[in-house]
């Protein structure tokens, strides 16, 4: 079984970051990023480009590992 690297644990908490604001919006309303960092601001963008990016990593790494278990069996 592979071990998680500092890019997987960066990708999954990224994500989770994200998901955790995406909760924030649909109960409350209450966009986390925006508030702290600015609507539409930079640092904004980038936060949201990289849970995008985390995420299609985590689709990837998450098919490579069910790829690698179909063979296993």
């Amino acid at each position: 079984m592979r071990r998680l690297d500092g890019l997987d644990w960066t990708a999954i908490t990224l994500t989770i970051i994200g998901a955790l604001n995406w909760g924030l919006i649909g109960l409350f309303n209450f966009n986390l990023v925006d508030t702290l960092f600015g609507v539409g601001s930079w640092l904004s963008r980038i936060i949201y480009t990289l849970v995008g990016i985390s995420g299609l990593y985590l689709i990837y790494t998450a098919s490579k590992m069910s790829d690698r278990d179909r063979v296993r069996e």
